[in-house]
């Protein structure tokens, strides 16, 4: 098991900035797939941004949006939200994959375990 718990969201003027977290704990999240989505009302919750990280190489990172950037340390998965939008405005989520499964995987085996969610609202 891994244990997600975000932190980070809030309000935010249109251009402004946000950090979200992701602490992971229990099992290692080391070469694993780990992931921010983010979920909009009466939207199917959507990739937002990926990172895969082993013990001999840079991290593999994927994202959706140009205006983020995903990074990790040690059992922390962080998300930089820059010049965020109205259209940002979402519940953002993270998610941890299986062991061993690149981000190219399956969504099913690159979200094996969520968090709770952190809400992100941008007011124009």
């Amino acid at each position: 098991q891994v244990h997600l718990v975000e932190s980070g969201g809030g309000s935010v003027q249109a251009g402004g900035s946000l950090r979200l977290s992701c602490e992971a704990s229990g099992e290692t999240f080391r070469n694993r797939c780990m992931g921010w989505f983010r979920q909009a009302p009466g939207e199917e919750r959507e990739r937002v941004a990926t990172i895969f990280a082993d013990d001999d190489s840079t991290p593999d990172t994927t994202a959706e949006v140009d205006r983020f950037t995903i990074s990790q340390y040690k059992n922390m998965v962080y998300l930089q939200m820059n010049r965020l939008k109205p259209e940002d405005t979402a519940m953002y989520y993270c998610a941890a994959g299986d062991r061993f499964y690149k981000c190219t995987a399956s969504i099913a085996r690159i979200t094996r375990f969520w968090g709770q969610g952190t809400q992100v609202t941008v007011s124009s």
